[in-house]
């Protein structure tokens, strides 16, 4: 069997640019502000990747760098001023925040119309019961690599590896939504292998290395790699062994190229959405 490469790099471009016509179209510019606490270099390069694809798209985006010992207040004082400056659309906190702040105090401090990442609690919970609100911007893009490459999820059985306020639970919410039957494993799942191995579509994100090789897969399953990991020679991998699953997945997504690119183009899109809900 051939493994067909899903390409997020391809994917995500196609999106950026339809956002790019839209906003063309519709003569406005969205303006996403972000706030990076502290020297994290990972998060300095996230942040400058938003900035370039802001940059593409046509969004403006504002930086805010406050330093690490900076207080819980600070940051919390800096939101309020951004939820109630009428020109920001989007707001962004990069996490992981400084192990003094409460990330989860945070989070829900931000107005959840401007909410563009979708944690708010008010934007959870409406995934939740199927209503109106911003997405989690990283299950948010394996949608739309799935539908993209023409892959039906309805009736499928999806499981999930990983159970994350970020991808997890939410990825479950979006297939249920999609009318996947949804299976969610764990740490405390009894044989990881019995249930991959059932699924006609394995989404893995647990940030644990080669967690799924590719005799936990059957014959023809898709599979979707959240992981980012770094091999013993530094080089950027998932959490699925990438090669002993070719020939026996469907479609898969590698990494770096595959998830990754996806996420930022949703973030892009949820900013745009942001702004047409408050100005037109």
């Amino acid at each position: 069997m051939e493994t067909k490469i899903i390409s997020g790099t391809e994917i995500s471009t196609a999106i950026k640019d339809e956002l790019k016509d839209e906003l063309e179209r519709l003569s406005i510019t969205p303006t996403l502000a972000v706030v990076l606490v502290g020297d994290n270099q990972a998060s300095k390069v996230y942040v400058s990747n938003k900035e370039k694809a802001c940059h593409q798209i046509g969004i403006k985006s504002m930086s805010y760098t406050l330093p690490a010992d900076s207080t819980q207040e600070d940051v919390l004082d800096l939101i309020e001023v951004l939820n109630a400056d009428k020109n920001v659309d989007g707001i962004l906190v990069q996490l992981p925040l400084p192990a003094h702040i409460d990330e989860h105090k945070v989070i829900q401090a931000i107005d959840e119309t401007k909410d563009v990442d979708g944690f708010h609690l008010k934007n959870v919970g409406a995934l939740l019961v199927g209503t109106d609100g911003f997405v989690s911007c990283t299950p948010a893009g394996i949608i739309e690599l799935l539908k993209r490459s023409n892959i039906d999820v309805a009736g499928k059985k999806c499981v999930i590896v990983g159970r994350s306020n970020i991808v997890g639970k939410p990825m479950c919410q979006l297939l249920l939504r999609e009318n996947a039957t949804v299976v969610m494993c764990h740490s405390y799942t009894p044989s990881l292998k019995e249930e991959t191995q059932q699924a006609d579509i394995v989404v893995v994100a647990t940030g644990k290395r080669n967690i799924v090789t590719g005799d936990m897969i059957k014959p023809g399953a898709v599979v979707i790699d959240v992981g980012i990991n770094r091999d013993e020679n530094g080089k950027l991998c998932g959490d699925v062994d990438f090669n002993s699953c070719q020939g026996i997945a469907s479609w898969i997504t590698p990494v770096p190229g595959g998830v990754g690119p996806m996420t930022i183009a949703m973030l892009m899109q949820n900013c745009v959405r942001a702004a047409k809900q408050r100005r037109i």
